[in-house]
């Protein structure tokens, strides 16, 4: 299956492209399905047709949806949800309120993952093109399988099985006096069933021959930023970008004196774009005269966008992560654009390295090459964070 990832700030046209993109990929006869994980739906909108959780079909070869974050949380959370509230109402909290605080907060974008993979195992479509949250929230979902992972491995597998083992003797003197009862085997497997699905999803995620993220922005300097930052901790976390949509782009035949500044501000951020994204292609998409909703002026974005073209194709091979060994030496290469050195933190412990920029943070499990070595330096170098490892030593920079 073909994964797409449509991302940007919110309000760059994300949705409009990935419907268009949508339309051409049926158009072509793969069957394609174009998903909404954004918590602020605007799919049916886009299409204009009514849309739910399950996939409608909207003309031959495509169908749309819209994630219900209650209903995957029911069919996939339920039994936790259940005992969490059973916790809330045994401390005081009446029934709806205890109901309301067991949905943790973020559930939303984890049951994305959780719906993207379910797509991917049935192998019903073709083409899974997903309208995903604003690049913040995006990025937070997307380092979901790694950071879920490291904490699953050393802390609640261990304690899964430290809980199963002494429920039998603890609950007869636990459930009198806390006045719920401990979690039975259904609640504690539930997390780490879902943690398996999203680290079987990981796999799908960074292999840059099937899954693309193609970063949608607008020529306006807070928009370019937002998205060069997204591209570089897409890069951190391995997934690769493919595609830079600039969307609209006031055309010249526009003479009015009003949008004079608003074109030459454009024409200077349109060259900033091109230079900063370099080398992925940028494809550049005017604004319209009217509104993008409905599959008259989807059609037209789509011809504007594509073309002849086949849209599941990569158009751009991105390499993230990169081993080169010279002599004695290993150099891990991380491509991260656009970030200083001074904003990157590593860490070593035991097989993983530890890459925290800003508030993103990837634990990088290394290959068994250099799980042994320490890293004895580390450099920024056209756009790769370049780091060295050898026998015996510590971590250095220059």
């Amino acid at each position: 299956m073909r994964v797409i990832l449509m991302t940007g700030k919110g309000g760059v046209g994300k949705t409009s492209v990935a419907a268009a993109t949508g339309l051409r990929c049926a158009e072509l006869g793969y069957r394609t399905l174009v998903l909404s994980t954004d918590p602020a739906h605007s799919l049916a909108d886009s299409f204009d047709l009514e849309m739910g959780h399950a996939p409608k079909e909207i003309r031959p070869n495509l169908w749309g949806a819209e994630l219900d974050a209650l209903q995957e949380l029911e069919g996939n959370w339920g039994a936790v949800k259940r005992y969490i509230t059973q916790v809330l109402q045994a401390r005081g909290l009446e029934g709806i309120q205890a109901e309301e605080l067991a949905i943790l907060p973020g559930m939303d974008e984890i049951f994305g993952l959780v719906r993207m993979k379910r797509h991917y195992d049935e192998g019903e479509f073709d083409v899974l093109i997903v309208d995903s949250a604003p690049t913040g929230t995006a990025l937070r979902l997307l380092s979901l399988p790694e950071v879920g992972g490291w904490y699953m491995r050393r802390f609640y597998k261990p304690f899964q099985n430290i809980s199963v083992a002494l429920r039998p003797l603890v609950e007869p003197i636990f459930r009198p006096i806390a006045g719920f009862s401990l979690p039975d085997k259904e609640v504690m497997d539930a997390p780490y069933e879902f943690y398996e699905q999203i680290e079987a999803l990981e796999k799908v995620l960074t292999d840059n021959t099937q899954t693309s993220v193609r970063l949608v922005t607008n020529p306006e300097k807070m928009v370019i930023k937002e998205s060069l930052r997204a591209h570089a901790y897409l890069s951190l976390y391995n997934v690769a970008t493919d595609l830079v949509v600039a969307n609209r782009i006031i055309p010249s035949e526009v003479q009015d004196p009003f949008f004079q500044r608003w074109k030459e501000s454009q024409q200077q951020y349109r060259q900033d774009i091109h230079d900063n994204f370099h080398p992925l292609p940028v494809k550049e998409v005017p604004l319209f005269s009217e509104e993008m909703c409905g599959l008259a002026a989807l059609e037209r974005l789509k011809e504007t966008l594509y073309k002849d073209e086949d849209p599941t194709q990569v158009y751009y091979k991105e390499t993230t992560i990169r081993v080169v060994q010279d002599n004695n030496e290993y150099c891990l290469e991380l491509y991260l654009p656009g970030i200083p050195k001074n904003q990157i933190q590593l860490n070593k412990t035991g097989d993983e390295l530890n890459i925290t920029i800003g508030n993103h943070r990837r634990n990088l499990v290394l290959p068994q090459a250099l799980a042994a070595l320490q890293p004895s330096g580390a450099k920024m170098e056209e756009d790769f964070l370049k780091i060295r490892f050898s026998e015996n030593q510590k971590l250095g920079s220059r």
